[in-house]
């Protein structure tokens, strides 16, 4: 149980705070040069997409208002709406990654050592993970290709054309998303073998004054 500002306390706090923080426990791993620089990219990429929600809003307010004010429906609104969509998704996947946001819930590995946690990180990411995103880029590649050199274009009448675009989006994602965790092995053999060489902490302005 917590004390609100005022003094009172507040029930429940303390619970829905473990709870916040069993969902989003961070591993604290140390950085490297290059993985900075590759979660520098892919964190300006995450953001950038993130402006197609706005977009994908305005899609679908535009379409609204053509349907029901001047009674003209177009699919191709209303694909656009999907295909921009799946695009800010799947390219916002590997910043989930790069600033470990996606959700975490395992009561073991909270509770574990760091360097536990870290060991777990390097067998996942080289057993499961970059295996499982070499074979996606492996397939997803000749996909997109495939569809750019038939010329596929939407089933529907009035449909969008270029439908390769997304699917070329796909193995993008998948790329982006090896590249961040490219990023967090090299920050992981940084904790546990020194290399490469890890980025020592900056101290807080708040330490700083801590340590004076």
């Amino acid at each position: 149980m917590t004390v609100s500002d005022q003094g009172s306390p507040v029930p429940g706090h303390a619970s829905v705070t473990a709870t916040e923080e069993l969902i989003h426990h961070h591993t604290e791993l140390p950085d490297t040069r290059l993985s900075r620089w590759l979660d520098g990219v892919l964190t300006a990429i995450g953001k950038v997409a993130s402006w197609c929600w706005v977009v994908v809003t305005g899609v679908i307010i535009w379409a609204v208002v053509s349907r029901y004010v001047f009674g003209q429906g177009s699919v191709l609104l209303e694909e656009l709406q999907w295909h921009i969509a799946g695009a800010g998704w799947l390219l916002g996947l590997a910043y989930t990654l790069v600033s470990d946001d996606h959700v975490r819930v395992d009561v073991l590995h909270e509770r574990l050592s760091l360097k536990a946690q870290g060991w777990i990180e390097l067998i996942g990411i080289l057993l499961l993970l970059l295996p499982f995103l070499v074979i996606s880029i492996y397939e997803m590649v000749p996909y997109a290709l495939s569809s750019y050199q038939v010329g596929e274009t939407s089933p529907a009448p009035a449909g969008l054309d270029q439908r390769w675009i997304l699917k070329a989006i796909v193995a993008i994602s998948f790329l982006l998303i090896a590249l961040a965790a490219v990023s967090r092995l090299f920050k992981v053999t940084a904790l546990l073998f020194g290399f490469p060489r890890p980025i020592p902490c900056q101290p807080t302005q708040k330490n700083k004054g801590d340590t004076a």
